[in-house]
């Protein structure tokens, strides 16, 4: 499960991809990252180890894209690796840019029971206001959560602003519901983050404060991930 509450929703940080060779028909795309810890939603998919990252895009002029992305996991199980298959289409409306789509997530080394793969659909709104703050809104909808948890919504929303030429600061606060009680009783949690980004001899860089609310046993964390476009 990746960590996509900095931005938009799911498939716009889906490796924080620049556009890369253009075709006639499209862009393709690539990135690759390394992070101190991979954390998704508040809590660590790697149990606090550092990760390799990446994957590849592609979107053409009307706005559809598809991609992978990958990442190395710990969960304690076995589990070694998460694979994500996304697509979906990115409209424009009023001075609203949207992300409407799908994303699946497979951790093909997983113990069979319970199920970990699971799919969901998201859908997403940004805009800039006064020229300089970015915002954006978010929610992710499952119909089968991670572990058979049951239906789940995840509502996020993020503010960003560039710091002069070098640097660019956000803050992001999500919330993590479980609409299946009998399964996941008293899960909801929320959680927040507030990162510095800036960019060095072709390399993005994150620096990020990570923690939850209501949620037990999930201590805070600092994240820093190094970042290029392929």
């Amino acid at each position: 499960m990746r960590q996509f509450i900095k931005s938009l929703s799911a498939a716009l940080i889906i490796g924080g991809t620049i556009a890369g060779t253009a075709q006639a028909e499209g862009e393709f795309s690539g990135n690759v990252t390394l992070t101190s810890d991979y954390v998704f939603r508040g809590i660590t998919q790697a149990d606090g180890a550092p990760m390799i990252q990446g994957g590849f895009d592609y979107a053409d002029d009307a706005g559809f894209y598809i991609g992978t992305w990958a990442s190395g996991v710990d969960f304690g199980d076995g589990t070694s690796t998460e694979i994500d298959i996304y697509a979906g289409w990115t409209p424009s409306v009023g001075v609203f840019d949207l992300d409407l789509g799908a994303i699946y997530y497979m951790y093909p080394d997983a113990p069979d029971d319970p199920e970990q793969n699971f799919l969901e659909l998201y859908a997403g709104a940004g805009t800039t206001v006064a020229d300089t703050v970015d915002l954006g809104f978010s929610v992710a909808y499952s119909p089968d959560f991670y572990y058979e948890a049951g239906s789940a919504v995840y509502y996020s929303a993020s503010v960003g602003t560039a710091l002069g030429d070098m640097f660019g600061i956000d803050a992001s606060l999500g919330y993590s519901t479980f609409l299946d009680d009998d399964d996941c009783a008293d899960c909801d949690y929320g959680d927040y983050s507030v990162g510095l980004t800036t960019a060095f001899e072709g390399f993005d860089l994150d620096f990020r404060y990570i923690d939850t609310f209501d949620l037990d046993d999930n201590d805070e964390k600092f994240v820093v991930s190094v970042s290029r476009s392929l």
